[in-house]
C-alpha cells in the first residue's frame, strides 16, 4: 500500500519526501450535479456543460487545451472553471454552478456527509505516486512517527487529508497526536516555505513544482468518459505533446510536468466498479471513525446506475 521514498532533487531546492506516497486507495472520481436532470432521458446533448477541473486533472486539462469536447458537442456551450482543490469544486457542483467535475477520493465523502447533492458516475484508477507528505530539505523529520506533535498543512476534505489519515495510522499514532493546519494548496505552500508548519500533505502538480446530467444526457457522460480515456491514451503515447499542452496551460516547467505525468498510470475512466465502491466506502468510514465528518455515509447511495449499453463506447 505504501513505499518508502528517498530524497529527490527539487528545482527550487525546497522539498524532501517523508517516507510515504499516496497509495492504492486514491481514486479520481467524475461527479455530477443531480439538479441538472429533472426530465426523462434524452439523447440530445445539453445546451450548457460547465466542467470543474484542477491543475492535477491532467486528462481534463488536455481536453480543454485540445478543444476536444467543443468539437464533440458543437451545439453545446462548454465552460471550463478551475478550482484550487476538490472541496471547492464540489461546493460549486452542489449549488448548481457546474454539471461535471473530477476530484480525488476524500472530497465527495465530505460533501455527501454535509448533505450536498452530487452523484458518482465513474472513476479513474489510483495514482500511487501522485501525492506525498513533504518536509523541507533541512527538516529533522525522518519518519512518519516523528510527525507526533507536529503541524501538518493540508486542504481539509481533500485526497491529501485521507493520505495523512493513513500515514498517521501507519506510524502507529492517533489523529490527535498531530496538529492539522487546514489551508488551501497555495496558502499551505506559503506556510510550508516560511516554516510555519512542519510538513505538507499535497498532491500533483503541486507535489512536482451527477445524477442529473447522467439521467438526462447519458450519451454525454459516455462521451466524456471516452474523451477522458482518449486524453489518457494521448498522454501515454504522445508524452512530449502532452507535456507541452499541460505546461502551456499551467505555466509549470516542462520538467515538472514530465515528472507529474510519469507518476500517473494509465487512467481510463469507467463507471465505479464494486471494488472501487468498496475502496471509497473505506475512505468514508475512516473519516467518520475519526469524527471528521458529522455522520456515516453510504457511498453506494450516490453512485450512478450507469446504462451499460450507452456507456459501452467509454471502455478503453
Amino acid at each position: 500500500m505504501t513505499r518508502p521514498t528517498t530524497s529527490e532533487p527539487d528545482r527550487r531546492g525546497l522539498l524532501r519526501l517523508l517516507a510515504l506516497s499516496a497509495s492504492a486507495w486514491g481514486l479520481s472520481a467524475p461527479l455530477l450535479n443531480p439538479a441538472f436532470a429533472q426530465s426523462a432521458s434524452s439523447s440530445k446533448a445539453p445546451e450548457l456543460l460547465r466542467i470543474g477541473y484542477q491543475k492535477s486533472a491532467a486528462n481534463l486539462v488536455m481536453l480543454k487545451q485540445q478543444g476536444a469536447l467543443e468539437k464533440r458537442f458543437p451545439a453545446t456551450k462548454v465552460v471550463w472553471v478551475e478550482f484550487p482543490a476538490g472541496p471547492q469544486l464540489l461546493e460549486a457542483l452542489a449549488v448548481g454552478s457546474l454539471e461535471f467535475g473530477l476530484t480525488g477520493d476524500a472530497p465527495p465523502v465530505f460533501a455527501q456527509a454535509a448533505g450536498k447533492d452530487l452523484v458518482y458516475v465513474g472513476a479513474e484508477p489510483p495514482k500511487p505516486d501522485s501525492s506525498a507528505i513533504l518536509v523541507l530539505r533541512d527538516s529533522p523529520l525522518k519518519t512518519l512517527a516523528e510527525l507526533k506533535g507536529k503541524k501538518v498543512a493540508l486542504q481539509k476534505g481533500s485526497s491529501a487529508h485521507y493520505l495523512l489519515v493513513r500515514a498517521v495510522e501507519k506510524a502507529g499514532l492517533q489523529w490527535s497526536d498531530i496538529t492539522p493546519i487546514y489551508l488551501t494548496p497555495a496558502d499551505a505552500r506559503a506556510a510550508f516555505e516560511r516554516k510555519s508548519v512542519d510538513a505538507w500533505a499535497i498532491w500533483d502538480p503541486f507535489y512536482s513544482a451527477s445524477l442529473p446530467l447522467a439521467t438526462q444526457h447519458p450519451e454525454t457522460i459516455a462521451a466524456l468518459f471516452e474523451e477522458l480515456t482518449k486524453a489518457n491514451r494521448f498522454a501515454q503515447e504522445n508524452r512530449p505533446q502532452a507535456i507541452k499542452l499541460i505546461a502551456d496551460f499551467s505555466g509549470l516547467d516542462a520538467g515538472v510536468v514530465s515528472l507529474f505525468l510519469q507518476r500517473r498510470p494509465p487512467s481510463p475512466v469507467a463507471p465505479l466498479s464494486a471494488s472501487t465502491r468498496a475502496d471509497q466506502q473505506r475512505v468514508a468510514d475512516s473519516f467518520f471513525k475519526l469524527g471528521l465528518i458529522p455522520k456515516a455515509v453510504q457511498v453506494a447511495d450516490i453512485v450512478w446506475a450507469a446504462p451499460a449499453v450507452r456507456l459501452a463506447s467509454a471502455k478503453p
